[in-house]
Parts: structure tokens; C-alpha cells; sequence
């Protein structure tokens, strides 16, 4: 008997009001690699930890997802297209409570690789993965946009999303919506950026059927009062996920885990902070105990070191700089 999606059951409690904390649904987002180019594994090191001036290959990143899939803590596994069907031909989903997702359009906002510009300029609306062959892998991926308060931009971004959304409903897709904010300072009167943010993602879905709307969203944690507040509009029709963003301390990945669940978000989607954490299960593990234990982020901090000493692995930080606080938006609770 093949095993149940965990996904689908933590979507439905959520949705019903009956949520738990055992229900907090974590995802691995390992679609870098439309992002960042060669540059996705990040620099191979020698043997004393020394750049080599070389990029690790793109097997050292597809590795790690299979690694994560079989290990079980994860309940999504977002990939590119490409890496989608490289670990679809060797089974890695079969029998797996994760469920797969593939990342659906990539405007460019995330063209981030080595000598780029494009994150200075406001999005180009742009698709590479085809809707017909991502249906054969998966029936879930993500869709991104940016909102910039520029009426002509903005317009071409939204007008993108509701084609995509006929034809994802059409080849019988769901997705996720995932909202940045823009790489550079946007004005926005007497508002601050994130509730203007918060408006413009509440207007882009009120006019848009429940056949058509995410299933949930994937925005940046802009802090306790904006969290709160959309994720308090409607919930169960509006299930709010935090991206992670940038790697840094493990105090801040706990922390941001933490607080977020604490402000009604109900999904975490990382990257960067699981893939380049010391050990990629463990920190999901210890971010799965601060939301469902209570552990405290400083306490869950000393437990993953521990753990690291415990299976010889060596921690990038001493323990004094890992339980720094270093993300200005996290202080704000």
C-alpha cells in the first residue's frame, strides 16, 4: 500500500480550524538551481575548509534531496523541473510520505547568478517549466510574483499570474504563491512595505475562485504585526508559509520558525537554511521541536550543537556566535 501524503492530512486540519502544532508542514525548497546557476551547490572546499575556487556540481544538490526525502522530516520537496524528473526516474518518491513539488515560473527577480544585475529592476513575468510535463511528476509546484507599487508593472505581473492560473487549472496542477518583496526600497506613502504587501496579496486573490487559488502562500516574515494580520484575514482559505531566505546563525533559523508559527503561519518553506546547515536532518528535526515541544530558540540552538558533537560533525560557529540573534525583523518580538 503506498503511503499517505502527510501533506494532504496537514492541510486538511488546517483548513477545518483544527489545527496543531504537529501539523506545522516544513519544506525543503531545493530549486535554487533556477536561481543561481552552477553556483547552487555553493564553493567546493579542500580538506582544511579552503575554497577551491571551484563550484561543487549540481549531483552534490540533487544528493541532498534524496537524502532528505528518504530521511522523512520533511513534508515537501520543492525542485526545478529538471531535478523533478531526475529523482522521479529513480524512485526516490515512490512510497514516500513527501509530497513533490516543482517551482513553475521564474521571473527575474531570482536570476541571481554570479555577475548579474537583474534583482536592480523590477520583474520580467517569465516561465521555463511546461505545465504538460510537470504533470506527469507532480501535481503541486510554485508560482512567485513581486509586487512594486507601479501600476504598469505590477498589472503585467498579475496579468501573468491569472493566465498561468487557466492553465494550471486546466492541466490539473495546484499551486503555492510565493510573494517577495522587491530587492530594493519601494515607496509606499505613510504604509510601511508590509502592509501594503499584505493588502496588494489579499486584492490579487479576493476576485480569483477557490478552484483557482493557492493552496497556500510563501512570503518573507516581515515581523509579528505583519504576520499576524494576514494571517488572521481568512484563515483556512489563506494559509500563510515563511521563505527563509539568507543562511546565517541557527539561533535565527529557529527563531524565525518559531516566532512565525507563534504569529499564525502554518508552513516554513527554507532553502539556503537547510541546505547549507552542517547537518540538513537535524536542523529540520530541531526546527520541528521548537514548534512542537515549545523549546525555546536558545535551548533548541545548544541541542543541535549538541547533536553535531554527538555524530562528529563540525559546527561552522562556535556555539556563542550560533546563538546570536542577527535578523533586524526577528527582534522586533
Amino acid at each position: 500500500m503506498l503511503k499517505e501524503k502527510r501533506l494532504e492530512r496537514k492541510l486538511g486540519k488546517i483548513q477545518s480550524g483544527d489545527y496543531r502544532p504537529a501539523d506545522f508542514i516544513i519544506a525543503d525548497a531545493k530549486d535554487g538551481d533556477m536561481a543561481l546557476g552552477c553556483g547552487v551547490a555553493g564553493p567546493e572546499l579542500d580538506k582544511n575548509g579552503a575554497p577551491t575556487g571551484r563550484m561543487r556540481p549540481l549531483q552534490v544538490y540533487r544528493d541532498a534531496m534524496k537524502n532528505m526525502v528518504r530521511d522523512d522530516q520533511v513534508d515537501i520537496m520543492l525542485t526545478s523541473l529538471s531535478s523533478g524528473e531526475a529523482l522521479a526516474s529513480q524512485g526516490v518518491f515512490h512510497n514516500s510520505a513527501v509530497t513533490p513539488a516543482i517551482r513553475l515560473n521564474d521571473g527575474s527577480d531570482i536570476w541571481h547568478w554570479r555577475g548579474a544585475s537583474y534583482i536592480a529592476h523590477p520583474t520580467v513575468p517569465f516561465r521555463s517549466a511546461r505545465l504538460d510535463r510537470v504533470k506527469p511528476l507532480a501535481d503541486l509546484g510554485l508560482y512567485a510574483l513581486t509586487f512594486f507599487n507601479d501600476l504598469d508593472q505590477d498589472r503585467r505581473s498579475l496579468d501573468a499570474y491569472s493566465q498561468f492560473r487557466d492553465e494550471a487549472s486546466a492541466a490539473g496542477i495546484r499551486h503555492f504563491l510565493e510573494v517577495f518583496n522587491p530587492q530594493f526600497k519601494v515607496a509606499t506613502g505613510d504604509q510601511d512595505f508590509a502592509t501594503y504587501n499584505n493588502d496588494a496579496i489579499a486584492r490579487c486573490l479576493a476576485g480569483v475562485s477557490s478552484h483557482d487559488r493557492p493552496v497556500f502562500l510563501k512570503v518573507v516574515y516581515n515581523g509579528p504585526k505583519a504576520t499576524e494580520e494576514l494571517a488572521s484575514f481568512d484563515p483556512g482559505n489563506l494559509i500563510v508559509g515563511i521563505l527563509g531566505g539568507a543562511s546565517s546563525t541557527t539561533r535565527d533559523t529557529l527563531e524565525m520558525v518559531q516566532q512565525a508559527e507563534r504569529y499564525g503561519a502554518r508552513v516554513a518553506l527554507f532553502g539556503r537554511k537547510i541546505f547549507f546547515a552542517e547537518s540538513a536532518p537535524d536542523i529540520v528535526r530541531t526546527m520541528r521541536l521548537v514548534v512542537e515541544e515549545e523549546i525555546s530558540s536558545e535551548d533548541a540552538t545548544k541541542f543541535y550543537h549538541d547533536e553535531l558533537k554527538k555524530k562528529g560533525i563540525k559546527s561552522k560557529k562556535t556555539l556563542e556566535e550560533d546563538l546570536e540573534i542577527t535578523d533586524p525583523t526577528l527582534k522586533m518580538a
